[in-house]
């Protein structure tokens, strides 16, 4: 099989995290901080560890301040309903994923906060002064991706973020598509909370993640229970990371993420992007005729600047084809795993005038070799041709 949907999740994993997993699943696989025998504390020393090593991928200074979650959607969701209050104002744009819009356009319905939704230019970035026009003083929160996973434009987070702390509001980046391959550092881009999920970039499993909490942001606690810690309290404890983490995190999981972040700091993340950037560059110029193919500026941007400002994901179109009908040729007849539709950004389809069938999304990782986008793009040309 070619897997070319790693903007959903990353697939396969390297070997290191399948043993990361299975290694402490059978040696260590107690309850984290709810006891104090050795299987305990070797499991919450492993999760102290996953933090370290997230805050030095992510440039955050305080570790106990990387809150793991379910995913990315789980921080987003826990950001927003934690920070914004009744009267707020909130900023976002066209090019959020649901785990964006869907909070914000409910706390909008119901007359929580007022929206504002800015658009993008033909070049799919979110222009920084947009943003400083829209801010008025009730504005609490900006929330942004850093990735499109429609696009897969880098946005200028850091311009941003300096706007935004500049006038007092708060700045929420979305990292699902960046973590692991865009170099982040949340204290030079004046990021407050940053989300991030572990199974795409950061090479971890399903169902872990985590939201990195900055000094200047207060949260309320959604999720209260168990911490495994101060169990007097009758309320979530303030200190991080605990005020966010009730009840009993996912423990393998985050072993298998554990070892997905440290391949990556051992292999340096900035050596992500040319990687991946390369492999598209491959892909367009196996392509027999590109010009068959709708790609929404993407083709040029590969062409003209070698995917410079971009992540290794890609939005094309087949005329004669519904993008279902593509992404199931491909999987049935070539054994190639691609995303067809919407992708979770309604919004973001909208603007490049490609809703309500959305498009076929090829999106590569670090083990995805050369040699499988060339197979793709003949596999490509060969039902054009039909």
């Amino acid at each position: 099989m070619i897997y070319l949907d790693n903007a959903a999740t990353s697939f396969p994993k390297p070997e290191a995290v399948y043993r990361g997993m299975e290694g402490f699943v059978r040696s260590s696989g107690a309850n984290p901080g709810r006891g104090a025998h050795r299987r305990a504390l070797e499991a919450e020393s492993m999760i102290g560890d996953t933090r370290r090593l997230l805050a030095r991928l992510l440039g955050a200074p305080r570790p106990e301040r990387i809150v793991f979650t379910l995913n990315a959607t789980d921080g987003l969701n826990m950001a927003i309903k934690g920070v914004l209050r009744p009267g707020d104002h909130a900023i976002t744009s066209v090019l959020e994923h649901n785990s964006v819009s869907r909070p914000l356009n409910r706390l909008e319905k119901e007359g929580v906060i007022t929206l504002t939704r800015l658009e993008v230019g033909s070049d799919h970035l979110i222009d920084p002064d947009r943003v400083a026009h829209a801010i008025t003083p009730s504005t609490r929160l900006v929330a942004l991706t850093q990735v499109s996973n429609v696009t897969g434009t880098i946005q200028p987070v850091g311009a941003v973020g300096r706007i935004v702390r500049e006038r007092g509001a708060l700045l929420l980046v979305d990292a699902a598509q960046s973590a692991g391959a865009v170099p982040i550092d949340v204290e030079r881009d004046a990021i407050d909370l940053l989300a991030f999920t572990g199974h795409k970039g950061l090479l971890g499993p399903t169902g872990t993640g985590g939201l990195v909490v900055g000094e200047r942001a207060a949260i309320a606690p959604w999720r209260e229970g168990g911490t495994g810690g101060d169990s007097s309290s009758p309320v979530q404890p303030q200190e991080f990371p605990h005020r966010l983490e009730g009840g009993t995190p996912n423990v393998f999981g985050i072993a298998g993420l554990r070892e997905g972040v440290r391949l990556l700091l051992e292999r340096g993340v900035e050596t992500v992007l040319p990687h991946e950037r390369g492999l598209l560059v491959t892909f367009l110029r196996a392509l027999k005729d590109p010009g068959r193919f709708s790609w929404y500026g993407a083709d040029r941007a590969l062409a003209e600047r070698g995917g410079e400002g971009r992540v290794g994901l890609v939005g094309l179109n087949l005329s004669g084809f519904a993008p279902a009908e593509l992404a199931a040729i491909l999987d049935e007849q070539f054994d190639i795993a691609v995303r067809a539709g919407l992708h979770c950004a309604p919004y973001a389809h909208r603007h490049l005038g490609t809703f309500p069938q959305g498009t076929v999304r090829l999106s590569v990782g670090i083990l995805t070799t050369g040699e499988e986008m060339r197979r793709a793009a003949a596999a490509l040309d060969e039902v054009a041709a039909a």
